[in-house]
């Protein structure tokens, strides 16, 4: 019975994180930008690379920082940092280089005290409450920063005019 209990426990708890984000201010961030950059390591890293994607899908100029690829952010883009603790080390090296730098910053993290949320311009809450035995280790924050993150992209689908049809344009050709 942990299984369902577990699953139970974790959809209850994903709903109580995204109850009463104050997501205000992103969707004109991301619309205003030149580019959009996005960070995170481990599992909130997957968490940004998938994010990037869907903002590709919406025709958006957008990057994961790291990747060979990438341009250097400059002035004018936005760096969405993304950190369960807001204290990842290398995710505050390059929160404290976009600030130098004159980047937009957006955290989007669970803890509203922590060092990455108050380096930002933006902070995004997700407030978790764990229980390790049925939700080890990130789980509550990472599977709700994914929703947060896929309510964003059709808010932007709506204010773009983009459509799944427009969007599977952009979508991967080789795979």
């Amino acid at each position: 019975m942990r299984f369902g209990s577990s699953v139970e426990f974790i959809i209850e708890a994903i709903k109580n994180s995204l109850n009463g984000v104050d997501e205000n201010g992103i969707e004109d961030a991301i619309l205003n930008a030149s580019r959009v950059t996005i960070y995170g390591v481990g599992r909130s890293g997957l968490v940004a690379r998938s994010f990037a994607t869907r903002l590709m899908h919406l025709g958006l100029e957008t990057y994961v920082i790291g990747e060979t690829v990438s341009p250097p952010i400059e002035e004018g883009d936005v760096a969405i940092l993304i950190s369960g603790s807001g204290k990842t080390n290398s995710v505050l090296r390059v929160g404290e280089l976009a600030r130098y730098i004159g980047v937009k910053v957006i955290a989007i993290t669970s803890r509203e005290d922590s060092p990455l949320c108050r380096m930002a311009d933006l902070g995004i809450i997700l407030k978790v409450d764990i229980d390790r035995e049925l939700a080890p280790l990130g789980t509550i924050f990472e599977d709700s920063a994914q929703i947060f993150l896929d309510g964003l992209v059709a808010e932007l689908m709506g204010n773009l005019g983009e459509s799944e049809s427009s969007m599977s344009a952009r979508h991967a050709t080789l795979e």
